[in-house]
């Protein structure tokens, strides 16, 4: 469905390590396209990393998505905890970095700054996440990034080493 003439740019951060990751993260990528009044623009390729954290888990799958959607914020993380759940992840069993079946962030909200119980934008800790930030400056280097300048900006002020491009894209059969 396209989005309306109030909608907004919002980013997302994909991940999984459980399962089939690629699969997993195709099917969310259908799931972002579907979402009432949004209109998915871009999705990254995928990048393989090594797991953040906690190393003692299988490497994620990473991949991001922008979005333009006529949701609300808190609205939209409601889809994408019902994306997750409806893939299998149960968040009240979830270890702090632990694997997972699907992790699906909003990363970025139309430039927006959000403080509320259970919802920070931009993501409090994607500054210093090369795994989000990698595949997000892919397709929204100049995404802005409040506190950060944009997106590309925030990318070039952290080490990459260690992310690895794959062959595959999200969505492409």
């Amino acid at each position: 469905m396209s989005a309306g003439s109030g909608a907004v740019r919002a980013c997302i951060g994909l991940g999984a390590n459980l399962g089939q990751p690629e699969r997993s993260l195709d099917q969310a990528a259908r799931a972002l396209a579907a979402l009432p009044d949004t209109r998915l623009l871009a999705m990254s390729r995928l990048y393989r990393t090594a797991a953040w954290g906690r190393r003692d888990q299988p490497d994620f799958i990473n991949a991001a998505a922008v979005l333009e959607t006529g949701l609300a914020p808190g609205a939209l993380l409601e889809a994408l905890l019902r994306i997750e759940r409806e893939a299998g992840r149960e968040r009240a069993g979830d270890l702090r970095w632990g694997p997972r079946v699907l992790d699906l962030d909003l990363l970025l909200y139309g430039g927006q700054v959000i403080e509320q119980p259970g919802l920070r934008v931009p993501h409090p800790h994607l500054h210093e996440r090369a795994f989000a930030l990698v595949p997000l400056a892919e397709i929204a280097a100049a995404e802005p990034f409040p506190g950060h300048g944009s997106v590309g900006q925030a990318l070039g002020r952290i080490e990459v080493a260690g992310i690895e491009r794959l062959d595959g894209a999200v969505g492409a059969d």
